[in-house]
């Protein structure tokens, strides 16, 4: 334990008392890993007084049916209609089989939730579940292990397609886990003839995501003509290293089901990539990373909730410099996923619902929001505020406090600030600013709820005179997380007490937290499609490793 004269405790993440793994079943959530027990199968339900020899039923050279299969929860809410199914008289509660008893189309819908291999495992159970993967929606993963069986697995499946993806997989190696994954070489060639395959008829997900062995210096694919017949049920498709054809444009195809798009390192020309866009009437989220050919993208869509983009220049050619939200009613998320070297212009003219914003940083030269306008940062119009914004995130070298407070003031109802300090070898700013209570803040006086620094570096005082800032003046604070891009011995935290003000700051409510030992600047946001995450910047701390090994819990320290 620490000194009651401490003005800091350690704070250990720990289980609550009680807590642990969960051995039972707890509603809906089903463990076949009882059922499977080296292969064996217990098919005493269904068969009396014989035994029964498998090999003939499962091809055994699809899968591998000598690993457990592993449990898995399952959510029967969505596939069971209300009142269709009694699950109390339905089954014999002195079953030790109780799921094999749904209807087919139930269990069916269960397998085609399994990754490829998993759910062609379920055919060990009993003879109840041998023939439902072949029929149920097929959920098809090829990875390096079984590119060569994808012909025969398309050929014998007898079910409605879901969704067919190419996928990196992780293989245990001498020194531990590495990525395997397929390249454009490896599979070109028969791609064309697994999409063309009836098996994949209405198919409703496609993810063609094979690598490019040199990067952008690699040659990309064409996109395979055959992808165009799923336009019409397609709801997520992801597209990586090929090249759109200008045909588009003349095909003028439609989308209607289609509601999450991503196209990463792929060549499209505007015209195109707009006649793309206007086709998708569904879309709700869209994420464009490192793609080449659009110099400049206009935004007009009813239904578009989040956008996340990333333009990376550094091996030349043509890249995004211009992003212009011109009508996008429904647009909650812009999301520049890593601004360095990036897209130099951002314009919104009308997003009414506009949320959540950021990253944004002085390499973008320009923002425009109405009539408000900022470059690198510093605001040179603040004329249009936008009351919606509840989320920003900042990426700011120094830190610059003045550039900060003019988004404040932009933004007068935001709830919660994310600010990453850059490199402080460019900039040092003085950061000293006194708040004028005749000019009030109203973000600072009525909603900021949660300020988040990364990066910060306690020695300097640009850093603690920006943290300061807010610790006395944010008045109805919550929380604040300061994180640490490195460890720190336990007096060090005292000491920050002290330099923060802590016993003055403004909210006697806000808890205060410092963590050490890590560093995060939110290039790697992977959460564009999420529509259910509330905050997609609120992700989990992984802790300080050094803090772990001295057994002083996940260095998360009260000041």
């Amino acid at each position: 334990g620490f000194s009651k004269k401490r003005k800091f405790h350690l704070i250990c993440d720990q289980d609550p008392p009680g807590s642990g793994s969960c051995d039972d079943v707890d509603g809906g959530s089903v463990d076949l890993s009882n059922d499977v027990d080296g292969g064996s199968v217990d098919l005493s339900d269904d068969v009396v007084g014989r035994s029964v020899d498998l090999s003939d039923d499962v091809d055994v050279g699809v899968v591998d049916l000598t690993d457990d299969v592993d449990g898995g929860s399952v959510d029967l809410s969505d596939d069971v209609d209300e009142g269709s199914v009694d699950l109390i008289s339905y089954f014999d509660l002195g079953s030790a089989d109780l799921i094999s008893r749904l209807p087919d189309a139930v269990l069916g819908s269960i397998v085609s939730l399994l990754p490829t291999k998993e759910g062609a495992r379920t055919q060990i159970i009993s003879r109840r579940w041998r023939p439902l993967w072949r029929s149920a929606p097929l959920n098809l993963v090829v990875d390096y292990k079984i590119i060569n069986l994808v012909p025969k697995i398309l050929s014998e499946h007898r079910g409605p397609a879901r969704r067919f993806s190419i996928e990196d997989c992780y293989v245990e190696g001498r020194l531990g886990p590495y990525t395997r994954s397929i390249y454009i070489e490896d599979c070109y060639d028969k791609v064309e003839g697994w999409l063309s395959s009836a098996a994949l008829d209405n198919l409703e997900e496609l993810e063609l995501t094979p690598k490019c062995s040199y990067g952008y210096r690699g040659e990309l694919y064409l996109l395979h003509s055959s992808t165009y017949r799923f336009s019409s049920t397609l709801r997520v498709a992801k597209f990586h290293c090929c090249h759109f054809p200008n045909l588009i444009v003349q095909l003028s195809l439609k989308f209607p089901c289609l509601k999450q798009l991503t196209l990463q390192k792929v060549t499209i020309s505007e015209d195109p990539l707009q006649s793309l866009l206007s086709g998708c009437t569904a879309l709700e989220s869209l994420e464009l990373k490192e793609n080449m050919g659009t110099g400049r993208l206009c935004i007009t869509s009813q239904t578009l909730k989040s956008l996340g983009f990333c333009a990376n220049s550094r091996d030349g050619g043509l890249f995004l410099q211009e992003l212009v939200v011109k009508d996008a009613p429904c647009l909650e998320r812009l999301l520049p996923l890593n601004p360095k070297g990036g897209t130099a212009s951002i314009r919104i003219i009308s997003a009414p619902k506009l949320e959540i914003l950021g990253m944004l940083s002085e390499d973008t030269y320009e923002f425009h929001l109405g009539s408000s306008v900022f470059q690198k940062m510093i605001a040179v119009n603040l004329t249009t505020k936008m009351h919606t914004m509840r989320v920003l995130v900042l990426s700011s070298v120094g830190p610059n406090l003045d550039a900060v407070v003019n988004f404040l003031k932009c933004f007068p109802c935001l709830e919660r600030l994310y600010v990453i300090f850059q490199s402080p070898s460019y900039k040092d700013m003085n950061n000293v600013r006194k708040y004028d209570p005749l000019d009030p803040i109203e973000c600072l006086e009525l909603h900021l709820k949660k300020v988040v620094l990364k990066n910060y570096d306690g020695t300097r005082d640009s850093s603690i005179n920006f943290a300061k800032f807010f610790v006395l003046n944010a008045k109805v604070l919550k929380e604040m997380k300061i994180t640490l891009p490195y460890h720190r011995q336990h007096g060090w935290f005292a000491n920050q007490s002290s330099l923060l003000r802590v016993r003055n700051r403004a909210s006697p409510d806000a808890r205060i937290e410092m963590r050490c030992g890590t560093k995060d600047d939110f290039t790697h946001n992977k959460h564009t499609h999420d529509l259910s995450m509330d905050d997609p910047f609120d992700l989990p701390y992984g802790g300080c490793y050094m803090c772990k090994e001295k057994g002083l819990g996940d260095g998360v320290y009260q000041v």
